[in-house]
């Protein structure tokens, strides 16, 4: 499949979760076995020769993709997640999003400062997850952090809140 075929694929649902909001539903390319193993492959050709040695997923969507480009990496996958959901000790972090404030934590232990991280979302709107992620995963220190998207609504202008010298990857804009 092609990028042009992948976006296609994609189910937009007006006012979701909020009146206003246009979401854009990716769950329509993971039930498709093509489109899943399509992104398997992009995302392992983007970073298959950077040494990451830990994915590191976002609830919950990041939780699909993450795992199995762990997998391909011959990497670890941590997750980051919502509180009361992860057993051991965290560290957490709040943010501002597009439609309120919320809250993500990770566990204390989850990485080290050999680690070569790439932080895993689905997609980069405001980047108000994302910049609370990197938050987190920068309090432990790993060796170098990466993030990664499979969409990113380039009006939006969620890039222009990371550090410049972030390496940002997305696998489609919108």
């Amino acid at each position: 499949m092609t990028k042009e075929e992948l976006i296609k694929e994609i189910r937009t649902v007006k006012d979701f979760p909020l009146e206003g909001i246009l979401f854009y539903d990716i769950t329509t390319l993971f039930k498709s076995a093509e489109a899943l193993e399509c992104l398997g492959d992009i995302l392992y050709e983007m970073y298959k020769d950077k040494g990451i040695t830990k994915v590191v997923g976002i609830e919950s969507r990041g939780f699909i993709m993450g795992p199995i480009l762990a997998t391909r990496l011959g990497a670890g996958f941590v997750t980051i997640r919502k509180p009361g959901k992860l057993p051991a000790e965290t560290i957490e972090e709040s943010y501002k999003k597009e439609y309120g404030t919320d809250i993500i934590q990770m566990h204390k232990d989850a990485l080290t400062e050999d680690d070569v991280v790439l932080v895993h979302d689905d997609l980069l709107a405001t980047g108000g997850t994302m910049k609370a992620a990197i938050k987190l995963v920068n309090q432990l220190k790993p060796k170098q952090t990466m993030v990664n998207f499979i969409i990113e609504l380039k009006k939006l202008e969620g890039r222009k809140g990371f550090p410049k010298d972030l390496e940002i990857d997305t696998v489609l804009s919108l």
